[in-house]
């Protein structure tokens, strides 16, 4: 039975190429989870940063993670952590989405709380085992800035990310593009990740199927991993 990803939203066999063979390997993978905390994803009308389709994607997150740990894949879990102090941000340049974003959705109360360090919004909604690894420290779009992330993915020898997580007209684009860039293979998980609207998210997804490695649903990842494996 053939693999299958997606090319510009059409699912299709992936072509019979050793370079597509490479992205497979799970013994060199490791799943990279962006911003599944509470400051996206808590129902509370004080959340400083609401990204609220990336709550209907939580369970499957976290089975497609149980799945990646049960083949051998690494689990890092990437938040956005800000000093307390705001220098990081609002108090020097702000973040750009500051102005566009937060006009088109109408204004967000207590937007200047997004991610500050020692706050109740930097717990995961996504479950966290003992295996995973936590990376704070992302003041930006990207998991890799001005993070660690780089650093730790080279010390286990990884050569694959998969990404999951919110959102992914935004951080797991610039994530993504950033991961190609630095020469690792990407792999987007199309339904454990979420979007601004389904529009920007569509726009997203066909994006990084045609410039920054595959987009997969999640059990046709984990069933060539399988295959691989068996």
């Amino acid at each position: 039975m053939p693999d299958h990803s997606y090319l510009y939203g059409v699912r299709r066999p992936l072509p019979d190429d050793s370079a597509y063979e490479r992205y497979l390997d799970v013994s060199r993978t490791a799943v990279v989870s962006v911003d599944m905390h509470e400051g996206h994803l808590s129902e509370d009308p004080d959340c400083p940063c609401p990204a609220p389709r990336g709550r209907a994607i939580v369970d499957k997150v976290d089975d497609l993670h149980d799945r990646a740990r049960a083949l051998g894949a690494r689990i890092v879990h990437v938040r956005s952590t800000l000093r307390a102090s705001g220098e990081d941000d609002v108090k020097g340049i702000p973040s750009a989405w500051r102005l566009g974003f937060v006009e088109y959705v109408g204004g967000i109360p207590g937007v200047e709380d997004h991610a500050l360090a020692g706050t109740r919004w930097q717990e995961f909604r996504t479950r966290v085992e003992p295996s995973d690894e936590i990376v704070s420290g992302k003041k930006r779009l990207s998991a890799f800035y001005p993070t660690d992330l780089d650093f730790l993915l080279r010390q286990w020898g990884i050569q694959t990310i998969v990404l999951t997580g919110a959102m992914t007209d935004c951080c797991i684009l610039n994530t993504a593009f950033d991961a190609s860039n630095l020469n690792y293979r990407v792999i987007t998980v199309r339904d454990c990740v979420a979007g601004t609207n389904d529009e920007l998210e569509d726009a997203a997804l066909k994006i990084m199927s045609l410039n920054t490695g595959l987009v997969m649903d999640g059990d046709d990842l984990v069933s060539a991993w399988e295959s691989r494996r068996a």
